[in-house]
């Protein structure tokens, strides 16, 4: 499936969170949200994207933005990357994949010549109207949560 574009309305979804209970678009009715799609919980790359959005947490409420980090990790892999880092901000788990495929983040990923199927690292920016203000795709890690941010503020 496709990853659905600027000015799409932002499929709905509800997840199970860490530390227990879901998470819901709906949640965030009336917000700005930065939702973000990370491969896997607690792998370098992942590890420094949380970081750098952890980092910025009350920089985005200023600009009175929320942060949800999805990725099919199980609720209990989530749960211990949060502990681990201090994350603040929810981290939603998608292991039926389904909201993963809605928003196009799951596919064919290639590493070292070898193909398999994982969570390509994409993050949107949905306004207070539920529409999809701006999508990252293929990030690159450095500097990408101060790009988010600025998005967010200008939003």
């Amino acid at each position: 499936m496709a990853v659905p574009g600027v000015g799409e309305k932002a499929p709905s979804f509800t997840l199970p969170r860490d530390g227990g209970g879901n998470l819901a678009l709906a949640d965030f009715k009336g917000s700005k949200l930065v939702l973000y799609f990370y491969p896997k919980a607690d792998t370098p790359g992942c590890t420094q994207e949380a970081i750098a959005f952890g980092g910025l947490t009350r920089a985005f409420a200023k600009a009175e933005t929320e942060i949800v980090g999805v990725s099919a990790d199980p609720v209990k892999a989530q749960d211990k990357f949060r502990d681990k880092h201090g994350l603040t901000f929810p981290l939603a788990s998608d292991e039926s994949k389904k909201m993963l495929i809605a928003y196009g983040v799951w596919g064919e990923k290639s590493m070292y010549g070898r193909k398999f199927m994982g969570v390509r690292r994409t993050t949107f920016l949905i306004g207070r109207d539920g529409r999809i203000a701006q999508v990252w795709e293929n990030v690159k890690v450095p500097g990408h949560a101060e790009a988010v941010l600025e998005a967010a503020k200008a939003l």
